[in-house]
């Protein structure tokens, strides 16, 4: 290549150009590492079961030990990347950003052990739904809806902390890792299950109770936005809210602001945007027994 066009290249660049000085991307020292939230989250999944995901083996006797050293590695990540997302999104002073975030990665660390109640509800909830599992530890070493629910937990308590964009960061990457998106804000109850997983999209405005299963491909999602004066969406209620004891089989779509009333059954490829009463069975307009198909035939 040219050296002079090449030096041409790098400066155009180098250069802060006016859609990043509109969009305020500006690169500061003070930016979020995405490699130090994820050694972050190795730990706290160490913490949450430990002996399952260390690599040195973790005995009754070693244990505390092994856990108060990955917690404190833990507080110090997360104060340091708060402060800087602090820094990042909120236009603070690094030393008013360090004193926030320090309150913030305390009380974080104060959740820890509810967060971790909560996934032991989500490992027994998996197991309970799944014939094919043998036991909690194959629930816990394999199935990615408890790597995803370890980072949206996490993410969750960090989000209702008020921490910026740290939560967004760390379930995108339990998005990369399983194909599972949930956002950060959404509030999901006690005992939640999903199979398989992949294509679940769970949106931010979403509520759910205790003891709902997922399958695959599940949307949770908004039928639409308003929009404010200026031509931007409002953040505002627009996803679904479901009840205690629902599930919702493959490639159904749940969308907007309706309710899914307590034990209710949703049947696959189901698109919905009505509210329906508790102990509701919806399935498909045209059932499958009218290709003619029996006992497997024709799959």
């Amino acid at each position: 290549m040219d050296e002079n066009l090449f030096e041409i290249t790098v400066e155009q660049l180098a250069q802060v150009g006016s859609d990043e000085e509109r969009m305020g991307l500006r690169v500061t020292s003070n930016m979020p590492s995405s490699d130090a939230i994820r050694e972050m989250m190795t730990l706290v999944r160490s913490v949450m079961f430990p002996g399952f995901f260390d690599r040195m083996p973790v005995t009754e006797r070693t244990r505390r030990g092994v856990v108060s050293v990955d917690t404190e590695k833990i507080m110090n990540i997360a104060a340091v990347q708060i402060a800087r997302g602090l820094t990042f999104c909120c236009d603070k002073s690094s030393e008013s950003a360090q004193v926030e975030a320090y309150r913030m990665a305390e009380k974080f660390i104060a959740r820890l052990p509810e967060i971790r109640r909560l996934l032991l509800t989500d490992v027994e909830a998996v197991a309970k739904n799944d014939p094919a599992v043998s036991s909690f530890g194959e629930v816990i070493f394999s199935y990615p809806v408890i790597q995803v629910m370890t980072h949206y937990r996490t993410a969750h308590a960090l989000y209702e902390l008020g921490v910026p964009i740290i939560p967004r960061i760390i379930t995108e990457q339990a998005h990369s890792l399983t194909g599972i998106d949930i956002h950060p804000a959404a509030q999901i109850g006690e005992y939640f299950a999903i199979d398989h997983g992949t294509g679940v999209v769970i949106g931010a405005t979403t509520i759910i109770g205790s003891h709902v299963m997922l399958y695959q491909g599940v949307t949770l999602g908004a039928k639409n936005f308003n929009y404010d004066t200026d031509g931007h969406p409002v953040d505002e209620p627009r996803h679904p809210i479901i009840e205690d004891n629902v599930t919702i089989y493959s490639n159904s779509s749940i969308l907007g602001r309706i309710t899914i009333g307590h034990d209710t059954v949703i049947g696959g490829n189901v698109w919905l945007t009505r509210s329906v009463p508790p102990f509701s069975r919806i399935m498909q307009g045209k059932p499958i027994s009218e290709y003619g198909f029996a006992d497997g035939a024709g799959i």
